[in-house]
């Protein structure tokens, strides 16, 4: 989806391409699995030993850009296999996040229900041709600048785990989208106050025509513009973000607006931890889409890849069927609605890097292996602490052939409350037929729209 709103650090692109050696590129014997044992963008093809977690089957591209909601009758029609709860937690703990265990243990009306699962997620044939290029000639120096990439998955193969959020970071959403993202900041007692928010986003790297490559020299990706509708005390508030590889100046430039001053300025310190705007402090800037923005501060590692039941094929919870005030519940999100499946995962642990800070120590990110889309992760403090607990339901976009999270959630441990974003229930689905003028991403352009 377009959760894409990351503001790089302050750190130099010069001490980024000194200081680290650009990650190897895969042997040609290895990328000559893609396509075959494994799927053109790295995932395993085959399934499971015990076919829990399905071979891959792509859905071919249906439906029109514009005015479809993610889909699929014969999925949704289904019932669950089996409801994880407290009760039996246990028989499924080696297969559960630390943050679904937390919220077991925690709510007796917490539960998961569990179905079958299927393997649907498919990319237009040009991300295949590109991403199985890319193999072969795609770097990674430092954690912020791939290099020698054009249009694909950067690193189908990934040997670092730096590699694998660039798979994410860059990942296809089509030509440009225009989206409604309501928010919900949801109080322990179930009450909740609700922020919207119209988001406009046009793709640079995984597009068609004229894709701009990511080098040690260039590298722009994003650009991405939004404003607050409601409450009226956010209302106007605008948000301009460039998004480019790299860190510091050579990376994002991002900039606000606020009704109150009426004028842009760019916005050097929004980024990581900081709070995003209208939240109330409930999201950080790096937490929009799971995790985006520099990946500098923490050192990234594979721990490996694993059998996980994850939130997936969330079709129904992100339909105009729920409406907003069926999904706040006390304590915790409906947990009637939310569809869960196994699916093999992408497990990526981010410690902190000595000499850098944020609230997280310590973050553990599990990413779909067929869409390289986050579907959760557990965040630690200082103290070691699981502190929250994030989660995306991911859906397959049909009509343009992508994977996001609708909603995603954030719990907050220590106070009880949780925050949910990326819901358009009650508004229209996302526009992939929107198409944007480059001005339109431009500081002057959105000065002159607040005065309209």
């Amino acid at each position: 989806m377009i959760h894409h709103r990351t503001l790089a650090l302050s750190a130099g692109l010069l001490l980024g391409v000194i200081g680290f050696p650009a990650a190897a590129k895969v042997s040609s014997a290895e990328a000559a699995k893609l396509g075959k044992e494994l799927t053109p963008v790295g995932a395993e093809a085959a399934a499971n030993k015990d076919g829990s977690v399905p071979a891959w089957t792509p859905a071919g591209k249906r439906g029109p850009l514009k005015g479809a909601y993610p889909s699929n009758p014969e999925i949704d029609g289904e019932q669950p296999l089996y409801t994880i709860t407290r009760d039996n937690m246990a028989q499924y703990a080696d297969k559960l996040t630390e943050g679904h265990k937390k919220l077991l243990s925690s709510y007796d009306s917490y539960k998961m229900k569990v179905y079958p699962s299927h393997r649907v997620v498919s990319f237009p044939d040009f991300i295949y041709k590109a991403t199985i290029a890319n193999a072969t000639s795609c770097e990674l120096i430092g954690t912020d600048t791939p290099d020698n990439c054009r249009q694909g998955f950067t690193f189908p193969i990934p040997k670092s785990g730096a590699e694998v959020m660039w798979n994410h970071k860059v990942r296809y959403r089509g030509e440009s989208a225009r989206r409604y993202n309501n928010q919900m900041i949801v109080q322990a007692n179930g009450n909740y106050q609700l922020t919207k928010i119209a988001e406009d986003a046009k793709f640079y790297y995984a597009v068609e025509k004229n894709p701009v490559p990511l080098t040690r020299d260039s590298g722009l990706f994003i650009k991405y513009f939004s404003q607050t509708l409601t409450p009226p005390r956010l209302a106007g508030t605008m948000i301009l973000v460039h998004e480019r590889a790299g860190t510091g100046n050579a990376g994002r430039a991002a900039w606000l607006y606020s009704p109150g001053l009426k004028r842009i300025r760019r916005a050097p310190t929004v980024c990581c931890d900081g709070p995003y705007e209208g939240t109330d402090g409930h999201q950080f800037y790096d937490q929009v889409d799971i995790f985006n923005g520099v990946l500098e501060r923490y050192t990234w590692t594979i721990v490996g890849k694993k059998d996980m039941i994850i939130p997936y094929n969330s079709n129904r919870i992100g339909s105009p069927a729920v409406k907003l005030s069926d999904l706040a519940r006390r304590h915790h999100l409906n947990q009637d609605l939310p569809r869960y499946e196994l699916h093999r995962v992408w497990i990526v642990e981010a410690d902190i890097r000595p000499g850098t800070s944020h609230t997280f120590a310590k973050r553990r990110l599990y990413l779909d292996e067929d869409g390289w889309a986050p579907a959760a992760a557990d965040n630690y403090d200082n103290r070691k602490q699981l502190y929250q607990f994030q989660e995306g339901h991911l859906a397959f976009s049909y009509n343009v052939q992508t994977l996001g999270g609708v909603p995603e959630v954030i719990y907050h441990f220590n106070s009880g409350r949780y925050f949910l974003t990326a819901m358009a229930n009650e508004d229209k689905p996302n526009d992939y037929s929107a198409r944007f003028e480059d001005s339109y991403f431009e500081p002057g352009t959105v000065q002159k729209r607040s005065t309209k």
